[in-house]
């Protein structure tokens, strides 16, 4: 028996996998060719209350714990990460925020739209000063009549066009640090219109939407390619004093914590691009014959094949563990780094593996090994760098020698 699934979960999990097999197999190849946004399948997945799987029923979710959003997150990342991201970015980074330092007032006003999928929402954090040092935010936001005056932009955001609703930080006292960053939630037209209309979800006229934030140009991306990622720019964008999210000077301090559990998601989606790279490769070298034997039968293929399931198992694990914790109301941040750098690794070393494995084949678009290769890169990057994490592990190493 699972010791972290239960009969909920197992039934969770397989759903999905036939929804992936179903819908997002036939488009992968074609949606990252284009950079296409999958608006359809978003749809589906919202119908299906997999955009708001944490968040209480009261507020539209599905009210599952933190271990089921992670096996959604996984399942799809196995066939496309793009599907994945789409659905953790909006998940973790837009809605937890509003979730844990909302006032109820937000969070009946904000949550459910995002919880059922008829908006997407997004998390403006990174600048372009401030990546890894989140504490050198420069967007500014200054109090006046009633509420703020933001002006800055934001850089590498996902749903930043096609999204709705939006958690960003701000300065809102220069002289305090990483203490006078505050956080707020503003809202503009998704830039999708037209493909919103045809699939009726996606904008929602009824938000507050503040004049003077507009979306960049869809960034050409190595990987994630059918998921929305531009520059969101504040021009004097004004939103009232009600949609600031918690007390001023706490933005940084929120968002870090933030940051903890979407660590989290990249690690389940790190875990399924690995395991979906694993599970090509031993299809593909159980069928291929060279030398007039199956492929299977070199002994290097078993032990690199042999070596990555060891390996995928135990980011599982800790993966499974962290998502625990978290349910069980434990500390989890050093867990989640370390699921994060694991997993993260493990995901670009099991595709190149099976781009290896495959040979010219894997090379080529044909076999989404490739795809998976390049995805995998962005798991390093995003929720910090990898770097980042063994900075946060470190440092609870050695508050734990000190405690």
């Amino acid at each position: 028996m699972d010791p972290y699934l239960d009969p909920d979960h197992l039934s969770l999990q397989a759903d999905v996998r036939r929804f992936a097999f179903d819908r997002i197999v036939p488009v992968a190849r074609e949606l990252d060719e284009t950079g296409r946004f999958p608006w359809d399948n978003v749809k589906s997945m919202g119908e299906r209350g997999w955009l708001g799987v944490p968040v209480p029923a009261e507020l539209s979710g599905m009210g599952r714990d933190y271990l089921s959003y992670i096996l959604v997150i996984e399942e799809l990342a196995k066939h496309d990460a793009s599907h994945a991201i789409t659905v953790s970015a909006h998940t973790t980074l837009a809605m937890s925020p509003i979730l844990a330092f909302g006032t109820a007032e937000q969070r009946e006003r904000f949550v459910p739209l995002l919880a059922s999928g008829q908006v997407l929402g997004g998390f403006g954090l990174t600048e372009p000063g401030a990546g890894s040092d989140s504490s050198g935010t420069r967007t500014r936001a200054v109090a006046t009549d009633g509420g703020y005056s933001i002006a800055g932009s934001k850089i590498f955001i996902t749903h930043a066009g096609v999204g709705e609703i939006f958690v960003v930080t701000a300065v809102t006292d220069p002289g305090a640090g990483h203490r006078g960053i505050s956080s707020f939630v503003i809202c503009k037209p998704t830039v999708d219109r037209e493909e919103a209309t045809r699939t009726g979800v996606g904008h929602r006229p009824a938000l507050p939407y503040s004049d003077g934030v507009t979306a960049g140009a869809r960034e050409d991306k190595l990987g994630w390619r059918a998921s929305d990622t531009r520059e969101l720019h504040f021009q004097d964008a004004w939103v009232p004093a009600n949609q600031r999210l918690g007390d001023e000077g706490r933005g940084f301090r929120n968002f870090m914590q933030i940051l903890d559990a979407g660590r989290i998601g990249i690690a389940a989606l790190s875990l399924g691009i690995a395991q979906g790279a694993l599970d090509i490769a031993l299809d593909y070298t159980a069928r291929r014959r060279q030398f007039n034997r199956p492929v299977w039968e070199f002994q290097d293929i078993q032990f690199g094949l042999a070596d990555l399931a060891a390996e995928v198992q135990g980011a599982r694990h800790l993966t499974y563990h962290v998502a625990w914790l978290k349910d069980s109301g434990r500390p989890f941040a050093k867990e989640a780094a370390m699921a994060k750098l694991v997993a993260a690794r493990l995901a670009g070393k099991a595709a190149r593996t099976a781009v290896q494995f495959l040979g010219g084949a894997g090379y080529t678009s044909d076999h989404p090994v490739e795809r998976m290769m390049r995805d995998a890169k962005a798991c390093e990057i995003g929720e910090g760098t990898k770097e980042i994490q063994k900075i946060v592990i470190a440092r609870h190493l050695l508050r734990e020698l000190q405690s």
